[in-house]
């Protein structure tokens, strides 16, 4: 089972995430979850990475929430068990982005 972090450790983790992306390409914090859109060059290349992340996500029994509209994917994460967020959300948000165009 996950622990929920607390709200400097959500803060750490955030700006971790983000060191090494560009600005207009971050995570956001909202309301006890970190969010972000991502942008691909076609459907195709949306549908291939959300399929990559569902197999990481099945991995992490942890789940996420998105919305797929052609090349755009709209991605939320937060633990809901615990309310808030946990080291899942940021290691799936980590793996989102490695695996990313």
């Amino acid at each position: 089972m996950a622990n929920k972090l607390t709200s400097s450790e959500v803060q750490h983790a955030l700006s971790t995430l983000n060191n090494t992306l560009e600005e207009g390409q971050t995570w956001q914090l909202e309301n006890n979850a970190i969010v972000k859109t991502f942008t691909f060059k076609s459907f195709i290349r949306a549908f291939g990475w959300m399929s990559q992340i569902a197999i990481w996500a099945e991995k992490l029994n942890h789940h996420p929430e998105w919305f797929n509209v052609y090349n755009r994917v709209e991605v939320k994460l937060s633990t809901h068990d615990l309310n808030g967020l946990s080291d899942l959300d940021f290691k799936l948000a980590d793996k989102m982005e490695k695996l990313c165009d």
